[in-house]
């Protein structure tokens, strides 16, 4: 099967010829190298954004991180004068190199990884080589930031494209968050109950900034990640009385609604609008407070195309990510994160059909990797994650040379460093140190 970016690359050609495309993309720009849509050389003011693809409607803030133009060498660069490139730099680093890949790399980036996970795989993959100097997160600036407060002192976190952002994590910043903990401090109080438990506590998915996670450390405070949140969840339940989920409501409302917690006992918390557009009432009467936000990959997903799936092949086993809204997780068979429908496919001993609600860089390679079933995602649409769709073999080359060396480099740069400040790393240890012992 070819690879999403080639996909891309042929529909947007069949496109531009006026020939009936195969199929279809949410966005021509998607065909175009990433450094398109870096900063400009010499830019007096650079309006950020998240690039084609799932998330390119959604407005990046002002703080959003920028990458300038790498040098044109890279950008120029055949696919084949790259690979050997890369593979020349990680050859000669050896021991002292290790490149972490998320599960929704594109094949072309993927390929060189060490370790292929997702966050909660590769956040104990980050703690795993204490020898590696340098280690090459191919993910998003969140997981970076994870991997360099969960690495050693004298290891360097490089993240390839500093515009690999997430969407769903700039939808709670860390002013948004204390301001909500502050009108729930005014309405709970902070005495705990007769059997010790707080009123709230804080808890956060992984894809969120390494202050949020500081923030959670801070006040008592737990990570999860979609692999451990209804353990997580439950470690909550057992010490607060009601928790604060943030920032995708999806996987917390999922979540818990699969732990019997009822909807109603599930508001809402618009940040924007006073104690988040609710009343004291139902805040007293809440269990789990959901954040107003999500993954535009997993919303894109719906119970329509569950239904087409289902009529086109009877008897296909639907698997989602439960980042997916709530009508299509509870439409799906099953919904689980990237390592469950990794191990559902592969635990599959008859050929089988699935339709998978997940980034479509994951779904195709599982499809080449599994030839024996019938696996597609149920988006008919190609719509890669915007950010981690930045991600370009160009940018590893540049990173990884930097380092290495060249015949002309001196070798033993470090580009694009991820660093958390000690007075941020030290409280979000405590919630991610937390997150790890929660196996599930």
């Amino acid at each position: 099967m070819a690879s999403v970016s080639t996909t891309i690359d042929l529909i947007t050609r069949e496109e531009a010829l006026a020939r009936p495309a195969a199929g279809g993309t949410c966005s021509q720009d998607l065909a175009k190298g990433p450094w398109a849509f870096d900063a400009p050389a010499g830019a007096a003011a650079w309006t950020p954004s998240y690039g084609p693809g799932a998330s390119m409607a959604d407005i990046a803030p002002a703080t959003t991180p920028q990458q300038g133009q790498i040098p044109e060498e890279y950008r120029l660069a055949s696919d084949e004068e790259l690979d050997a490139r890369i593979r020349a730099a990680k050859e000669k680093l050896g021991s002292k190199l290790v490149i972490l890949g998320h599960f929704y790399q594109r094949d072309e980036v993927v390929k060189y990884a060490d370790f292929v996970g997702d966050s909660f795989q590769l956040a104990r993959a980050a703690k795993e080589k204490p020898e590696a100097e340098i280690i090459v997160f191919c993910g998003v600036h969140f997981m970076a930031e994870t991997a360099d407060m969960l690495s050693g002192p004298d290891q360097a976190v490089i993240l390839p494209n500093l515009a690999a952002g997430c969407s769903m994590a700039d939808m709670a910043d860390a002013d948004s968050v204390q301001a909500c903990w502050d009108q729930l401090a005014e309405v709970f109080g902070t005495e705990p109950d007769a059997d010790g438990r707080i009123p709230v506590m804080p808890v956060t998915y992984m894809n969120c900034s390494a202050a949020l996670k500081a923030f959670v450390g801070e006040n008592g405070g737990i990570v999860c990640t979609s692999s451990n949140a209804a353990t997580v969840l439950e470690w909550a339940f057992e010490r607060a009385q009601r928790v604060l989920f943030f920032p995708d409501q999806h996987l917390g409302r999922n979540t818990a609604k699969a732990m019997g917690v009822p909807l109603e006992q599930m508001p809402m918390w618009n940040p924007r609008q006073a104690l988040g557009g609710n009343d004291e009432q139902t805040l007293l009467d809440s269990r789990v407070i959901l954040w107003h936000g999500f993954c535009s990959v997993h919303k894109r997903f719906t119970v329509e195309q569950i239904d087409k799936a289902r009529a086109d092949y009877p008897g296909v086993r639907v698997i989602v990510h439960p980042e997916c809204p709530m009508p299509v997780v509870d439409a799906a068979d099953e919904a689980g994160s990237t390592d469950y429908i990794r191990k559902a496919i592969a635990a599959a001993q008859e050929p089988a059909v699935f339709a998978v609600g997940t980034e479509i860089n994951m779904v195709n390679r599982l499809a080449a990797e599994f030839p024996q079933h019938t696996i597609f995602c149920l988006d008919p649409v190609v719509c890669p994650c915007s950010t981690m769709y930045r991600i370009h073999p160009g940018y590893l080359a540049w990173v990884l040379e930097a380092y290495a060396g060249t015949d002309a480099l001196p070798g033993g740069e470090i580009l694009n460093r991820i660093t958390v400040p000690e007075s941020v790393a030290v409280p979000a240890r405590v919630a991610l140190e937390r997150m790890l012992a929660a196996r599930p």
